[in-house]
């Protein structure tokens, strides 16, 4: 199955060709300002999908109020916020994304939300959120993000560096398939193709050893198979404790 695995990879790669050129001369860039209205069609139906999901793993957001006073959530990779509607009532929220042209569509979020008070939106990578303070945040939610991070352990260090101690990292990320299935066949052959559709993305990534490793105080934390194409079907979800 690897030497076929190989054999199918590389024929994609070559299939993808004209796009590995097109990010070669920076002309890729310019998909970055039309990944916005695909996302948000995306993130539409998967909020369908796993509504009840997302809903289980947020509840969770309100045990690390603090005695008397509100919520404070940074956002990484808010996209088009998806996430806003399962936030508990008057919660501040800071949203950071690495694509400026997420605001229209973020925008249109916050007043759909109304339930919660945003603070602003910086354009940032996740690796680098110099301009969130240390120990300054209740909670950090990362959804569908560590699968396109270019350094998931500087990521998770930045979400470990900006949460009050006792404060939570909230994640619901999409992962590698076990290697006994077709599935984890079919996600490294067809990877290079979803790169670039993705903005991104991969879908071979061992997510769970990275956050396991983070040095977080508690962990809590389960696979699934989310009823989506074979490709994104393997999840993990949770939260962890500073």
């Amino acid at each position: 199955m690897s030497l076929a695995m190989r054999f199918w990879t590389l024929v994609v790669n070559v299939l993808c060709i004209p796009m590995h050129v097109l990010k070669a001369v920076g002309l890729y860039e310019g998909y970055k300002r039309i990944f916005p209205i695909c996302q948000q069609r995306i993130s539409v139906n998967y909020n369908k999908i796993m509504h009840e999901r997302k809903a289980e793993l947020f509840r969770s957001l309100t045990e690390f109020i603090k005695p008397g006073g509100k919520l404070t959530i940074l956002e990484i990779g808010c996209g088009s916020g998806a996430n806003f509607e399962f936030y508990p009532p008057g919660c501040k929220v800071i949203c950071t994304d690495p694509n400026p042209h997420f605001q229209k569509y973020l925008d249109k979020s916050m007043k759909q939300n109304d339930h919660l008070t945003y603070d602003r939106f910086v354009v940032a990578s996740a690796e680098d959120l110099a301009s969130v303070g240390d120990e300054s945040v209740d909670a950090v939610v990362c959804t569908l993000v560590l699968c396109s991070v270019r350094d998931i352990p500087q990521t998770l260090r930045e979400a470990h560096r900006v949460l009050r101690r006792g404060g939570g990292f909230f994640f619901l990320e999409h992962v590698v398939a076990d290697p006994s299935t077709w599935s984890y066949f079919f996600q490294h052959v067809l990877q290079p193709m979803w790169y670039y559709f993705g903005d991104g993305c991969e879908v071979t990534r061992e997510t769970w050893k990275y956050v396991e490793e983070a040095g977080f105080s508690e962990l809590k934390l389960r696979h699934l198979e989310a009823p989506l194409i074979f490709i994104i079907k393997p999840h993990i979800v949770g939260y962890a404790v500073k």
